[in-house]
């Protein structure tokens, strides 16, 4: 490096470090800072040394100056990789000395900020001193009217205690007052009081003289309603008696009579009753509505049970049951599937059994098959083979739904004729059969879209349910 810019590199240095240090004391509190201008000669000096290793001392002009000085940069030159390491730590020394000056300007300013907080701080002293000046001040204004107040205070208290004696006389005067009038207030409500209570007692001994004979009136009523059922229970029984001994005498066959067997079909009716009337799990489907009315039974007859469904539908249910009907087929079927089946002509079979050997009778479209001439008969058998309170349930196509006369009940050639709900409902009380229910089954709406378009109430008088079931229970 030349000696020129590295004078240069000097002044400039200097004018910064002099530039960042322009007084020696911090603000208005005079702390002394410390001066650092002898750092600065004594780094400049240490610099002005780095740049002269190296360098040839100047001569004056010749050739002998020549020779010597191109000796000597030779040399110089040659020597510079020996002292190129000192150099270098020179040139370390000199920045650590730049570091140590700029951390003690560093050190010289926040000397100056702290010296700036501390005045700032006297000044607020002084404010203060001077608030506390005028409180001084303004205190001893109080206290001397505050002297006055207790000058004036013995006046004050004797005029008070006089007032107070006579507003304690008027409050006196007032609680009396109030008092009496409290006293007359109370006599009076206590008199109204007892006047209400006593009409009250009157009102409630008189509502409950009408209530008690009302509650009487109606008793009597009811056990007279009672009795009347039960002689019209009596009355039914005893009929219910005679008609049975009257029907089984009209209607015993013969001796050596044989009743005609029923024409087989030329068609597979297994096959018709699968198309026309469902697969065998829409039937069980709408068969487990029957499930609470035969609960707890131990011995139910299924009346034409077809393919089981019904059979099935009470074994799932834990419930005994057995079924008897005219189609091998169905026998077939039945057993198959391991249910209890036989084929039999249901007079017949009932005919044969016990009376009151049964707790349960089911038969779903069957007795439309049957001639109306014998319907009577199988419910009356029905009846006889029936425990008390045995249940029976009976389903069959509505007559009350006109759309069954328009496909449903002439689609089996083996429907004799439809039997209306009330017409069923009478056979069996006529052969003791009570507590009927007639629940309407398979909305024809949903089969006969169409049907929907009809007014709610002609369509739920006309076109209701195609089949409704008879439930009743033996008396």
């Amino acid at each position: 490096m030349e000696s020129a810019e590295l004078l240069a590199i000097i002044r400039d240095v200097r004018e910064r470090v002099r530039a960042a240090n322009p007084e020696t004391s911090a603000g208005e509190t005079q702390i002394a800072l410390p001066d650092l201008m002898q750092l600065v000669h004594a780094r400049d000096a240490a610099l002005g040394k780095v740049a002269a290793i190296g360098t040839v001392n100047p001569r004056r002009g010749g050739p002998v100056n020549w020779l010597v000085q191109t000796w000597k940069k030779l040399v110089a030159r040659s020597l510079d990789w020996h002292v190129r390491e000192q150099v270098e730590f020179n040139r370390k020394v000199v920045e650590a000395l730049d570091a140590t000056i700029e951390a003690l300007n560093e050190n010289n300013r926040a000397l100056m900020r702290v010296g700036g907080l501390l005045a700032d701080r006297r000044k607020q002293v002084e404010a203060l001193e001077v608030t506390l000046g005028q409180l001084e001040r303004w205190m001893q204004g109080r206290f001397e009217e505050l002297s006055d107040i207790r000058s004036h205070w013995s006046k004050w208290r004797l005029e008070w205690e006089h007032k107070l004696a006579q507003n304690e006389i008027q409050f006196l005067r007032s609680v009396a007052d109030l008092q009496g009038g409290f006293q007359h207030r109370v006599t009076l409500m206590d008199a109204n009081y007892r006047d209400a209570l006593r009409a009250q007692h009157t009102e409630f001994h008189a509502a409950l003289d009408r209530y008690g004979i009302d509650i009487q009136k109606r008793l009597w009523d009811d056990l007279e309603r009672i009795r009347l059922e039960y002689e019209q229970i009596i009355h039914a029984e005893l009929r219910t008696v005679r008609q049975r001994a009257e029907i089984r005498e009209s209607q015993r066959p013969a001796e050596g009579a044989v009743r005609p067997e029923p024409t087989p079909l030329p068609f597979d009716y297994g096959k018709f009753a699968e198309k026309f009337r469902g697969p065998e799990e829409y039937v069980k489907q709408g068969q487990r509505l029957y499930l609470p009315h035969f609960a707890g039974r131990c011995n139910v007859l299924d009346i034409g049970c077809g393919r089981g469904e019904f059979l099935e539908t009470m074994r799932e249910a834990g419930i005994p049951a057995r079924g008897i009907d005219l189609s091998d087929e169905s026998i077939a079927t039945c057993r198959h599937k391991g249910l209890q089946a036989e084929k039999a002509d249901l007079f017949e079979y009932l005919d044969a059994l016990p009376e009151a050997s049964l707790d349960g009778i089911f038969c779903a479209q069957v007795v439309e098959h049957i001639p109306s001439e014998r319907l009577p008969e199988m419910i009356q058998l029905c009846a006889r083979r029936l425990q008390r309170e045995g249940a029976i349930a009976i389903e069959t196509p509505n007559p009350e739904c006109l759309a069954i006369f328009a496909m449903h009940f002439y689609l089996d050639p083996t429907h004799t004729r439809p039997i209306p709900p009330m017409l069923l409902t009478f056979y069996l009380e006529e052969f003791g059969i009570g507590r009927l229910e007639v629940k309407r089954l398979a909305p024809a709406v949903e089969s006969m879209p169409p049907l929907a378009s009809l007014p709610q109430d002609f369509r739920d008088n006309f076109f209701g349910s195609l089949d409704y079931a008879v439930l009743g229970r033996k008396l």
